[in-house]
């Protein structure tokens, strides 16, 4: 493990002493900024701008760099350091993602969105703005959402099942270009060989998952965890128990849902109502 520098007068200030790890670091390991995104699945861009101090980047990206650096957890703590707000790195939310990027297999329902390992960019930055994010902040939590496909993507990529509520798809974005392009990605993955999408159609009637998304995990040693957002909270769940529970909510919501044959036709005739070209 390489050693910690240490901080002098000329690097206390938190966000210079993040970007000066971070360039150290990798000049020491000889790596490019294209071999980091060949590695770890960010753009080289995105590299770039952390080690330049235009952009801190995002936990998942910082996370990612620790780990390929052998620095554990030191980059996340300078990085929390140069945010100046630990308070958003909630233990759960942080332990999912270390737990998702090992997972095994997948399993989501969405009741308002597209999961964000399939969302777009253009629909990232629409769904984060809505959330009140802007600027450079906003923009490195749309490259960590759009980096986390790399979970679903090259050789042993884990299978990942989808439902999505016809609510989401109903729910148009303010420019119909991104929504044309948030649909036809999903026409793309659902053509992956790891990658099922079911449409939960209208009509179906009320069932336990209607206000809640939820998000399973199936984990090297065996054991499935979830991962349940609500309106103001999200809750990791580890108890057998409650996620065999939860398992089986899911269950009776697939059986509800269009089959993936079903699912591409109905989001390919949604694709024929969009404008191909924005209003003007």
């Amino acid at each position: 493990m390489p050693a910690r520098r240490v901080v002098t007068g000329r690097s206390q200030e938190p966000r210079r002493r993040f970007a000066e790890e971070l360039r150290s670091l990798r000049a020491g390991r000889g790596d490019s900024l294209r071999r980091l995104e060949e590695v770890l699945g960010w753009t080289a861009s995105t590299f770039g701008k952390m080690e330049g101090g235009q952009s801190l980047g995002s936990p998942e990206v910082v996370e990612a760099l620790d780990q390929h650096y052998g620095t554990t957890p030191m980059l996340l703590a300078l990085w929390e350091l140069a945010v100046g707000d630990t308070s958003q790195f909630k233990e759960q939310y942080r332990r999912y993602m270390e737990l998702e990027a090992g997972a095994i297999g997948l399993w989501h329902y969405g009741v308002s969105r597209p999961p964000g390992l399939l969302q777009t960019a253009g629909y990232a930055r629409e769904a984060l703005a809505a959330g009140g994010l802007a600027g450079e902040a906003l923009e490195q939590q749309v490259d960590a959402r759009v980096g986390r496909r790399s979970v679903l993507e090259g050789p042993g990529s884990p299978p990942f099942r989808a439902i999505i509520s016809e609510a989401v798809l109903r729910n148009s974005l303010r420019d119909p270009v991104e929504w044309r392009g948030q649909l036809e990605y999903l026409v793309e993955a659902s053509e992956h060989s790891n990658i099922t999408l079911h449409v939960l159609p209208f009509g179906t009637g009320l069932h336990p998952l209607d206000g809640t998304s939820v998000m399973f995990l199936r984990l090297p040693e065996g054991r499935t965890v979830a991962y349940t957002e609500f309106d103001v909270r999200g809750e990791l769940v580890e108890e057998t128990s409650r996620v065999e529970r939860l398992h089986r909510t899911y269950d009776g919501v697939r059986d509800l849902a269009l089959s993936p044959a079903e699912s591409r036709m109905f989001i390919l005739r949604m694709l024929e109502e969009v404008p191909c070209e924005p209003s003007t």
